[in-house]
């Protein structure tokens, strides 16, 4: 997508606020953007992702420290829960997704991403969160019986872990969809994989394929 300058002043403004780790400001700026007429997708999207890969860039340079990082991020889920409050939600479609980080993966925002993306289009979402046990995630499977699961991977030490959970889930559940997304899955160091049925690092392009993959299996 083109460089939206609006979208990028946005983006260093709500940046700023997560630096200075001021919530109330953060919150307040969220309000005068979607005042001022910028969507919901956007303020996702190409503000507060955006910032926040800005955070994660920050923090491999060492110019901010773990507790800056993880201030920053707060915000974030912060902001992702007010902004989930504005959405203009969809009708039910009648799919369930599950949607989890795998064992180890901490950085859990991604998968809050894709979760309220998937929520807002109509799904109906159980999003696990960070650090997701093996067993809790297929005692979770068992007992929900979604249309797909969605694992998130950011860190490439996680990827071991990735290919373990899909290794385990294909076992047991041999005729789930799988998708998987997060920065380490599109790195060439994340293949091979055990066949899963979506591999992307974008939100937005993983909903599209989800949308196609489970449109093709109804």
């Amino acid at each position: 997508m083109p460089a939206n300058p609006i979208l990028n002043a946005l983006r260093d403004q709500y940046l700023n606020t997560q630096l200075a780790g001021d919530r109330r400001a953060a919150l307040r700026f969220i309000d005068d953007a979607l005042r001022s007429g910028v969507s919901v997708p956007d303020m996702q999207t190409h503000v507060v992702r955006a910032a926040q890969h800005e955070i994660g860039k920050l923090w491999q340079e060492d110019r901010i420290s773990v507790a800056q990082e993880h201030l920053a991020t707060a915000i974030s889920h912060l902001a992702l829960a007010h902004l989930f409050q504005h959405a203009e939600f969809r009708a039910r479609v009648g799919r369930k997704v599950v949607v989890a980080c795998v064992p180890g993966e901490l950085h859990d925002l991604p998968a809050r991403l894709l979760s309220d993306a998937l929520d807002v289009h109509g799904y109906d979402v159980r999003f696990l969160g960070a650090d997701v046990p093996l067993q809790d995630l297929l005692a979770v499977l068992a007992a929900e019986k979604p249309a797909l699961l969605a694992l998130s991977v950011t860190m490439l030490f996680n990827l071991p872990s990735m290919r373990e959970v899909l290794r385990q889930v294909r076992s047991a559940l041999p005729g789930l969809p799988i998708a998987i997304g997060g920065h380490a899955a599109t790195t060439p160091d994340a293949v091979p994989f055990d066949a899963p049925d979506v591999i992307t690092g974008s939100a937005e392009q993983l909903l599209n394929d989800i949308d196609r993959l489970l449109a093709a299996r109804a």
